[in-house]
């Protein structure tokens, strides 16, 4: 690819290649796909290399207020930088010295926020004097009533994909990688977590009455949607030499057992494709209104609360974050056209991991359960002819998780189709190749075909690459795993959808998987009395699992069952992760005159505890005002 020529100027200085690649300027890519449509910056003229934040955070205004101290590489000539604004309120800018530098804020366009134009007049260091919106879409500020311990409050903060220009003014986009730092002063009874090194100890130093500070830095360049920070009652625990766990002490045991394996997922994964690069490797269990199942932040995974179910049958959701710290973190989408490139590798990441530690069959299991997810979401989409089940396509227009679920298969494909020893070979190579790069598509297939096909135009034809990258649909050579776990499963299932009776069912041990599998296959169409005879056998109201609740209140919904609804509001009031309560909403809407007042009023009663972006999903979701 062409790579910026400013950028490689940059990069060549008298270091060992190693550590060049670490430390320097990451490229940014110049060819037409790599352009990012849902970014105001214009990098090629003048871009942001280093962050630094010195930010307050105040629980009483629901604002964060201070300085971002943006380093800046221009090209010759270039007399202005543009960056990324949702809703920041700029009192000034300067140069290092304390000079005003000019600065204007565009138009907004809805979801992408403003640009940020600063007249450079030279200079190469600029200082933004701002404070953040009370509605900023990125940060989340939690009354303690909904924390675990529900005596102190809690912000958290969710960037990608392009949130963070809610809470930073730097170009968010994440072909423009940067290395950062950060100071967060808070309440002196709160403590502050981020995802970077963490320079002055667990309890921070003190800043005034009342107020405590903690430092932060990140000397790796990283996509912006990963600096990430956490403020709240919270406490750590180590579950080996390289990881551990921090969340309100009321949970802390529960996640330290459910995450205890990370270390033998960590020596897996550096097994398989190379080095952790990241030092630490520490996890944050988050409140439930944490919108997402996890979220790859470097040395801090943020995760949700959901997967503490006790049996550890959901900690594929830590292989999946562990799996990011190559794919997405190391190697990283260079726009959202591309988010395949993220998520389907790391998701076919995960299970080589979950397989290495967990076995063989664990890991069939997951990989069968994701052909489920691929069915049905090219169905959803409107069969294999829908544009939607591209993988490159339109940023953030791949229909459901087939970024994840057709990327994986992909992957998958192309082991089965080249062996797996060719392939885990040339996936190491390719993420030291790229380490700490933006990535393409094509970019992606012209370095497979260089070091992998090598010209064989027989193996070529088998791959179907292009067919596999850019057209709708699945192509015919796509690599179904298939698990002898399920199939025990299908066949209690097909027996209780012929008419058998639900006691005979023994689900004594299942893990998440095998309820899923059973679940979501039970037919459509049910009876009251079939219905109550399943949730009274089987105890699916009452289910401590937010995934069992979750595919019971989309089968209940999907016949109006109205006994049903008081453990979906629940559910809805209690659980903030998209992933398990956008399809109750988007199936009671789907139920018109009977399930959209329902949707309605359920989220009324429980946006306050949503994330922003999961509010204004739901809201979206239901027609609210």
């Amino acid at each position: 690819m062409r790579i910026l020529a400013l950028a490689l100027a940059a990069s060549t200085m008298l270091v060992s290649p190693a550590l060049a690649q670490q430390t320097a300027p990451a490229p940014i890519l110049t060819t037409p796909e790599a352009k990012d449509v849902w970014t105001h910056a214009r990098p090629e003229v003048a871009r942001v290399t280093h962050v630094a934040l010195d930010l307050r955070a105040d629980f009483a205004t629901k604002t964060l207020s201070g300085t971002a101290t943006l380093d800046i590489l221009a090209a010759p000539g270039a007399t202005e930088i543009v960056l990324d604004d949702d809703g920041l309120v700029i009192a000034k800018v300067t140069d290092s010295a304390g000079k005003p530098l000019p600065f204007t804020v565009g138009a907004a366009k809805p979801d992408l926020g403003a640009p940020l134009t600063v007249q450079l007049h030279g200079a190469r260091k600029i200082v933004l004097h701002y404070a953040t919106a009370p509605g900023a879409s990125a940060l989340q500020w939690l009354a303690p009533a909904l924390t675990a311990g529900k005596k102190k409050p809690y912000l958290f903060s969710q960037g990608q994909p392009i949130n963070n220009r809610s809470w930073i003014p730097t170009q968010d986009s994440p072909g423009i990688r940067q290395t950062w730092s950060a100071t967060f002063t808070v309440p002196a009874d709160l403590v502050a977590v981020a995802s970077g090194e963490r320079i002055d100890g667990a309890k921070g130093v003190p800043a005034g009455k009342g107020w405590h500070k903690f430092r932060f830095r990140m000397d790796k360049p990283v996509p912006p949607y990963l600096i990430a920070f956490a403020v709240g009652d919270l406490a750590f625990q180590p579950v080996g030499p390289r990881a551990g766990v921090w969340t309100e002490p009321s949970m802390l045991a529960a996640a330290a057992k459910e995450v205890a394996d990370v270390e033998k997922m960590i020596d897996a994964a550096q097994a398989l494709y190379g080095p952790y690069r990241w030092g630490r490797y520490d996890m944050l269990v988050l409140p439930p209104s944490f919108p997402y199942g996890g979220m790859e932040n470097p040395t801090l995974t943020f995760l949700t609360p959901t997967i503490l179910t006790g049996d550890r049958s959901n900690v594929d959701v830590v292989a999946h974050e562990l799996a990011h710290s190559w794919s997405g973190n190391l190697v990283t989408n260079a726009t959202w056209s591309d988010s395949w490139l993220n998520e389907g590798f790391t998701t076919y990441f995960e299970n080589r991991i979950m397989e290495a530690v967990y076995g063989k069959e664990r890991a069939a299991t997951d990989a069968d359960l994701e052909w489920d997810g691929l069915q049905k979401d090219i169905a959803d989409a409107g069969g294999m002819e829908a544009l939607t089940t591209r993988l490159h396509g339109e940023p953030g227009a791949t229909f459901g998780q087939l970024d994840y679920f057709k990327g994986s298969t992909f992957l998958r494909t192309i082991e089965r189709t080249v062996g797996r020893q060719r392939w885990d070979v040339y996936l190491r190579g390719y993420f030291d190749r790229h380490a700490f790069q933006p990535q393409t598509t094509a970019g992606f297939l012209a370095d497979l075909r260089a070091n992998l096909v090598k010209g064989d135009a027989g193996l070529e034809a088998n791959l179907q690459l292009d067919k596999w990258a850019y057209a709708a649909g699945l192509p015919n050579n796509a690599v179904h795993v298939q698990s002898a776990t399920l199939k025990a499963v299908d066949a209690a299932l097909a027996a209780v959808n012929a008419g058998g009776p639900v006691s005979a069912v023994h689900p004594q041990g299942w893990a998440t998987q095998q309820w899923l599998r059973f679940l979501n296959g039970l037919n459509r169409q049910q009876t009251p009395a079939r219905l109550k005879e399943l949730d009274e056998t089987l105890g699916l109201s009452a289910s401590n699992n937010a995934y069992v609740r979750s595919a019971w209140g989309e089968l209940a919904i999907a016949n109006r069952y109205d006994p049903a609804v008081p453990s979906i509001e629940k559910l809805v009031g209690s659980v903030g992760r998209g992933l398990l309560i956008y399809p109750i909403y988007k199936d009671l809407v789907a139920q018109g005159d009977w399930g959209k007042p329902i949707a309605r009023r359920l989220c009324e009663a429980s946006k306050a505890s949503y994330h922003p972006t999961v509010a204004a999903g739901v809201a979206k979701i239901v027609g609210a005002d």
